[in-house]
């Protein structure tokens, strides 16, 4: 029998990383993770995971490093000893980019830096997975987005994605390293950040039809978005690392939509119309921003042979319903439902 593959996964404590783990561990692998010490696990989908699946839990081992520490992370690298690098890792919210950008560059910039160095010295070197992102596209003129589109950064977030990302095509060059890069556009989940506005719209959703609060206020309901399912996204990072050779791909659905869009679904899903509940406020546009993405996954489609497969109808009832049943636990541990403020 052939010995496990072991697999390092930076960030395995966020969305991705969490279903990205289960898949790997669904296959077999010894799944190591990284994480802060101020990391709470047992809030993060990979702790859920692990609970439903308690024998994934003697495959995985999680070490605490810092991206702006390279000794921590020289040490991660020579107790994981990995065949498969994917790195998830960083400061990954755009407004909070424009409030920390020197912190959003140190980590999600140079980063990126430290961990290829340590990479290409191992020997033999592992695979690596780079997340990068739709952002680095910024304002396109092109209606469509795919691996040839200018990429225009404009946002502090998107400018340190787009140096870790050519930074992964110099590394590959100049050491021959299989290093790839996923230009990944929005994913979503019931495991998505809070601050993200998919959550934000589907916990306001559940909430306002419990009774819970009377409104939620947005910035630009009419950016437009190409949204997928994380689950399915992390299927193409698995591909691209196996693949023969590497490279840099588009992993989108081709389809737009808006924020107005996503309310109306979302609330119309617990029988509300989103309009008397969802009021917009200047306060919360960003300092720039993109009017619309939407990216073409053809590269990803015939190279890798992968397509998304939960549609955006679908996706949104995940994360509403993910929120009411939230819902409905808290008032079984609480007995009784609580008012709360009204989130932004």
């Amino acid at each position: 029998m052939s010995q496990a593959k072991t697999a390092l996964i930076t960030g395995i404590t966020g969305q991705d990383g969490g279903y990205l783990a289960e898949l790997l561990l669904r296959r077999g692998y010894m799944v190591h993770g990284m994480i802060r010490a101020t990391t709470d696990v047992e809030r993060s989908r990979l702790f859920s995971v692990l609970e439903q699946t308690p024998d994934y839990a003697a495959r995985v081992d999680l070490h605490v490093a810092e991206l702006t520490d390279f000794s921590s992370l020289a040490v991660m690298l020579d107790e994981s000893a990995p065949d498969e690098v994917y790195h998830l890792a960083g400061q990954s919210y755009v407004q909070h980019s424009f409030e920390l950008p020197e912190y959003t560059a140190e980590t999600t910039g140079l980063g990126t830096l430290r961990l290829l160095e340590l990479v290409r010295r191992r020997a033999p070197a592992p695979t690596f997975y780079q997340a990068s992102t739709s952002e680095m596209f910024g304002e396109s003129s092109a209606p469509i987005q795919s691996e040839s589109t200018v990429l225009a950064p404009v946002s502090p977030y998107a400018a340190a994605k787009l140096y870790a990302y050519s930074l992964v095509r110099a590394y590959r060059r100049a050491y021959c390293l299989h290093a790839s890069n996923g230009i990944l556009f929005n994913h979503e989940s019931p495991w998505r950040g809070a601050d993200y506005v998919t959550q934000k719209i589907a916990r306001a959703a559940a909430e306002i039809a419990a009774g819970r609060r009377s409104e939620l206020v947005l910035g630009n309901l009419d950016a437009r978005r190409d949204w997928g399912f994380a689950g399915d996204y992390v299927e193409a990072m698995y591909l691209m690392v196996q693949a023969a050779g590497s490279g840099d791909y588009v992993v989108a659905t081709g389809e737009s939509h808006s924020v107005r869009e996503f309310c109306e679904l979302a609330f119309a899903h617990v029988g509300l119309d989103y309009r008397p509940y969802v009021r917009q406020d200047p306060r919360f546009f960003r300092p720039t921003d993109i009017n619309e993405t939407r990216g073409d996954a053809t590269k990803a489609r015939e190279q890798l042979g992968w397509t998304p497969k939960v549609s955006f109808n679908e996706l949104i009832v995940m994360m509403v319903d993910s929120q009411v049943e939230r819902l409905a636990q808290d008032s079984e541990h609480s007995g009784a439902s609580r008012p709360s403020a009204t989130a932004q």
